[in-house]
């Protein structure tokens, strides 16, 4: 395998100011619950392997219980999400997979039913960030766990 180039260290400024963007997201009006589990959602669906490790970490330190996290690829079969969540989830994967013609009005009614219009916005947010990050992370192969001990990511007890 090719190993890749760095990007935060070729690219410190535009690192700092995504970071920036994301550290903002933990004033969302958007609870944490729903946000552990748009980026681990997101990241599954853009094969991120360093971002689905870093959010499934951080989702079980935050009090996110395995079983639901097992559960994100099937949650319109599972019963272990309420209505609020599944429509964060459908909101996530709708806009991480862009259809053709762009978000129906039915699924915006069904997401617009559970979010306040500031809520919906900073959910927007929350996944065009973990979309961005995927991304980065997808094109220059970062690691899974590589940076678990910096993050504090080894104290979720999954290696």
């Amino acid at each position: 395998m090719t190993q890749r180039i760095d990007y935060m260290q070729q690219s410190p400024e535009l690192f700092k100011k995504l970071a920036a963007v994301n550290a903002l997201l933990n004033q969302s009006s958007i609870e944490k619950t729903i946000s552990h589990l748009v980026e681990v959602r997101a990241s599954q669906i853009n094969g991120c392997a360093f971002c689905t490790d870093m959010h499934v970490k951080q989702a079980v330190i935050g009090g996110e219980r395995p079983l639901r996290l097992f559960h994100l690829p099937a949650w319109r079969e599972s019963t272990l999400f309420n209505d609020r969540e599944r429509a964060a989830l459908e909101w996530t994967e709708v806009l991480t997979q862009l259809p053709p013609h762009g978000v129906s009005d039915e699924i915006y009614a069904r997401v617009r039913e559970q979010f306040s219009e500031k809520e919906l916005t900073d959910l927007t947010y929350e996944v065009m960030v973990a979309n961005a990050w995927n991304r980065i992370n997808v094109a220059f192969r970062a690691v899974p766990g590589a940076l678990d001990k910096a993050y504090g990511l080894d104290k979720s007890g999954l290696a």
